[in-house]
C-alpha cells in the first residue's frame, strides 16, 4: 500500500489532550519530527483532526 510523510509543524503545547493523542498515535514526538504512514482512510481521518498542526509532504 501507498504511504505518506507527515511532519509536525507546530507545537502541541497548547493544544486539547484529544489532539495531543491523535499525534501520538500518528507516531509524531516533537517538532519537526516526520513519520511515514500508511495511506489509508482512517490514517487520513487522524491527520485531518491535527491538520492545523501537521504538514502532508510528498
Amino acid at each position: 500500500m501507498a504511504t505518506i510523510k507527515v511532519q509536525q509543524v507546530r507545537s502541541r503545547i497548547h493544544a486539547p489532550h484529544v489532539q495531543k493523542a491523535t499525534l501520538d498515535t500518528l507516531g509524531l514526538r516533537k517538532m519537526n519530527h516526520i513519520v511515514e504512514i500508511e495511506d489509508t482512510p482512517s490514517n487520513r481521518g487522524l491527520i485531518q483532526t491535527v491538520h492545523h498542526l501537521v504538514k502532508v509532504l510528498d
